[in-house]
């Protein structure tokens, strides 16, 4: 029976999202960008796709001083700016409130119960909470002890509390830990939301898709059909208003230590035993396992720091790094890594994984690169022409999409081979936008889905593999760094690492140019 209700299910069926039940968000960094710039726009596209609950709210917490009224009329112009409708923006800014203190003050918290209660009871949200820290990270710990020991993590028997993090998580593996552990003082692991925004994009999502739902795929990824795997998420951008944050961080912080490494695992994970969140997510950690830990003696022949200088980038000239405005003018902060990842188990045996990401670069990209082994002989050519390999590259932007690349006949000679590429844009496809990567993950946290969010002990595993390379660095700051001009790919070492083992980057700057006269 069971069996019959399944095939019976349509695809329009399937494809139908969940509509969550009554609950409210709480954002602490109410006043700050990433509200402004992703938090509100995606939960007001919610809204006009009707996927929020009739019984909503959502309540903004911040230090900055703003009335009910005041806070509306900022969000109303700042949705009306991305032309809006009126209507749509006044109906949905009535479910909108806010409060305003310090978060180290307990009477913020005592306000912010009574604010909750009252809202509960007009909203009829069966005290269902999803508090988002969209505050710096330096604040984190204060404002959940605080919330715990005010009872606002706790949950009763009708409603639940969960509470959603902004990465970075920790500086380090050490600090991680420690955050960690704070954290399940009052919250239990299956009230912690750990997000990365890059999890929620539609290409990123479409890997378990690619591999596991097509036969053509799965009985070739692994160590005998595929010769490496390149990972690349390059930027135009500098640090803009962010100096405060990235001289804390630098690129293997920002970059390798959630977004890099999450989409390493999705790529190299096996197969899971069902899309459960859980059965998701045991399988990431298996794969985080099995990458391999270089000593210290090792690190520099597997990874390449670079920091940019003044060049030109788009017909731009722009700045260096140590000349951006509040950064140390002798700073050692990176702003480019690139990595040689080895897992060792039987399906990746032998398979590099290189990594590179960067700010300042040529191009704004960010790709999966699948690049399979070469034909064992070629028939086609008597005087030792290479065929160029296959390669399945997965566009995560600006482009969503992928593409694969594939040997053909080109009219003419009988002889005549060329690189065909067969492609597939999302926004080209279908007749809609998909959703923006938060309006998927803040949808997510409402229903109790943690599939794309970041779990405690893949999130320790990461920073255990990066916190060996972390601490080489800082002992060897200025002997490491390489200095690449912006508006390039990189430190030319960054080529060498990869040119070690007889292999190339991918040439990101002919895509779209190569196969023109196919």
């Amino acid at each position: 029976m069971e069996q019959l209700i399944k095939k019976s299910l349509t695809r329009a069926q399937i494809c139908e999202e969940v509509r969550p039940g009554p609950s409210s968000i709480i954002i602490f960094g109410a006043s700050g960008d990433l509200t402004f710039r992703k938090l509100i726009p995606s939960i007001f596209a919610l809204f006009k796709k009707e996927l929020l609950p009739k019984q909503f709210y959502l309540l903004g917490v911040a230090r900055t001083k703003y009335t009910d009224e005041e806070y509306r009329n900022e969000i109303k112009r700042w949705l009306l700016n991305e032309n809006e409708a009126l209507n749509s923006v006044l109906s949905f800014i009535e479910r909108i409130f806010y409060i305003s203190g310090n978060y180290d003050d307990d009477s913020l918290y005592k306000l912010l119960q009574e604010k909750l209660n009252s809202l509960d009871k007009m909203f009829e949200t069966q005290q269902n909470h999803i508090f988002y820290l969209a505050t710096p990270p330096s604040v984190y710990l204060e404002i959940i002890r605080r919330l715990g020991q005010f009872e606002l993590t706790k949950e009763n028997s009708g409603g639940y509390s969960r509470v959603i993090i902004e990465k970075p998580f920790g500086s380090n593996l050490e600090t991680a830990i420690e955050l960690d552990k704070e954290l399940h003082k009052y919250l239990k692991e299956s009230q912690v939301y750990r997000i990365d925004h890059y999890l929620g994009k539609e290409t990123v999502q479409n890997i378990m898709m690619l591999r596991f739902a097509n036969i053509v795929f799965e009985p070739i990824w692994n160590y005998k059909y595929i010769d490496n795997v390149q990972i690349t998420v390059a930027e135009t951008l500098g640090i803009e208003h962010r100096a405060g944050y990235f001289e804390q961080a630098g690129l293997l912080r920002d970059m390798f230590q959630n977004h890099m490494i999450q989409l390493l695992t999705l790529v190299a994970m096996e197969p899971p035993a069902s899309l459960e969140d859980s059965s998701v997510r045991d399988e990431k950690t298996k794969l985080l396992k099995s990458i391999r830990m270089y000593d210290t003696y090792e690190i520099d022949k597997y990874f390449v720091r670079g920091q940019y200088v003044r060049g030109t980038v788009n017909g731009k000239e722009v700045p260096g790094y140590r000349e951006e405005r509040n950064v140390n003018p002798n700073s050692y902060v990176e702003t480019f890594v690139a990595g040689k990842f080895l897992i060792d188990n039987w399906r990746w045996s032998g398979v590099p994984f290189y990594l590179r990401a960067g700010k300042r670069l040529k191009k704004k990209i960010s790709e999966i690169a699948i690049i399979f082994k070469e034909v064992p002989h070629s028939i086609f050519f008597k005087n030792n022409v290479e065929l160029e390999q296959n390669v399945l590259i997965l566009n995560i932007q600006p482009d969503e999409g992928f593409s694969l690349k594939i040997q053909a006949k080109q009219p003419g000679s009988k002889l005549c081979l060329n690189t065909l590429t067969m492609d597939f844009k999302y926004n080209e496809f279908f007749n809609f936008k998909g959703p923006d990567a938060y309006e998927r993950l803040l949808l997510d946290a409402m229903v109790g889905d943690q599939t794309l969010f970041v779990r405690s002990d893949a999130m320790e595993l990461a920073w255990k593999l990066l916190t060996p390379i972390l601490n080489k660095w800082e002992q060897d700051k200025e002997k490491g760094l390489l200095f690449y001009e912006a508006g390039s790919w990189g430190p030319k070492e960054a080529n060498e690492l990869i040119a070690r083992d007889g292999r190339e980057w991918r040439d990101l700057e002919a895509e779209g140019e190569i196969e023109d006269g196919f």
